[in-house]
């Protein structure tokens, strides 16, 4: 009953606001300061003594990587928090730049409402490709040539053989399908949730408060991040899913049976002072269309199913134990045709007011 007053409050918030201005969206951004940065990483230092005759040796040199890529854009008369955008798996900051046609992604959406924007490459990722540890085999994302256009496609649930989805809202056209395919980026170093947590602490502690935004993938590290840092002031969800929810011991439900078996949600029980961590910042997850409420045949979809699932136990359990957590499942406030990459469609617009909104309601913008 909580879950369904909550929808119908935001149904009618979205309503009330159908008709509020996006001028700004078309003003010219007008920036402060921009730039780009590492931060965290390590290195480690190979044996014996350099030397000119063997330039290229590794001897007596040191391999630097495991840090996280930032660059951010700072607005005149920024408002009061930025937000950190944290993309998912196998993706970069890209995720957050411009649509596949071309249009505002949520980069410049926020950058033009006057938040300050940092994009981040995760460690071992896109811009922050310097890894001490080599891909294991056991890293499908680790591979080249990535053989995974079709199942990037289903698995994002931008459609099936017969091509998008009906009434989808993400962009038609060869053009736009290619720019989706030539997102993709592969892992140069194992896939270490707890290291890119860990690293975004450190950027919240360089930032200061501010407010998380994550998709997919990226979502069990915006889960940790807490954990190494209090400057956390809000966490919003994209899809989150393909790596652990964070439960705490005792309270993690069973693993829902899924048409492909490796896809399917899970749950990582964790000590309940770090689970609580996720109790003292409001916390909003927003799925997309297309994910069945019953098991099917299609892989891509079948793994939503799950995934939407699992988050419901998640935010339930969250507000179990005192947090402010909740799930819009987009079709259910009257959203309809979006893929996993909602960001970045033809109604983006609608999804960063629907955000917007709720980010005025809980925190101080």
């Amino acid at each position: 009953m909580q879950y369904q007053k909550a929808l119908l409050g935001i149904g009618l918030a979205l309503t009330l606001s159908a008709c509020t201005s996006i001028n700004h969206l078309n003003d010219p951004l007008v920036l402060q300061d921009q730039g780009s940065f590492a931060i965290g990483g390590t290195y480690i230092t190979h044996g014996g003594t350099f030397s000119n005759e063997n330039f290229l040796s590794p001897e007596g040199q040191k391999a630097y990587g495991d840090h996280a890529y930032v660059f951010f854009q700072i607005p005149s008369d920024k408002r009061a928090l930025p937000i950190v955008f944290q993309h998912g798996g196998a993706q970069t900051k890209r995720t957050w730049e411009s649509t596949p046609d071309l249009h505002d992604g949520f980069q410049n959406l926020f950058l033009k409402d006057h938040f300050a924007v940092f994009l981040v490459d995760e460690p071992r990722m896109g811009e922050a490709g310097l890894s001490t540890v080599a891909a294991s085999e056991q890293n499908p994302w680790a591979r080249s040539p990535m053989f995974y256009s079709k199942t990037y496609f289903n698995l994002c649930r931008l459609g099936d053989e017969n091509g998008l989805y009906e009434g989808s809202q993400f962009p038609a056209g060869d053009e736009n399908i290619e720019a989706f395919q030539r997102s993709w980026n592969q892992y140069s170093g194992e896939l270490d949730s707890n290291l890119n947590a860990k690293t975004l602490g450190l950027l919240f502690d360089k930032v200061g408060p501010a407010v998380l935004m994550t998709h997919s993938m990226g979502g069990t590290t915006g889960w940790r991040t807490p954990w190494f840092t209090q400057n956390v002031r809000a966490i919003v969800a994209l899809e989150p899913g393909g790596t652990p929810f964070i439960f705490p011991k005792g309270y993690a439900p069973k693993n829902i049976k899924t048409t492909f078996a490796p896809l399917v949600a899970t749950a990582l029980e964790v000590e309940l002072d770090k689970f609580k961590t996720l109790t003292q910042m409001p916390i909003l997850l927003v799925y997309g269309d297309y994910i069945p409420d019953h098991q099917v045949a299609d892989p891509g979809q079948d793994k939503w199913r799950s995934e939407l699932e699992m988050a419901k136990a998640f935010v339930k359990t969250v507000n179990d134990f005192g947090g402010d957590a909740i799930l819009i499942h987009l079709p259910e406030v009257g959203i309809y045709g979006n893929t996993h990459f909602l960001m970045a469609e033809k109604n983006n617009v609608e999804i960063y007011k629907l955000i917007l909104k709720w980010l005025e309601d809980k925190v101080k913008i």
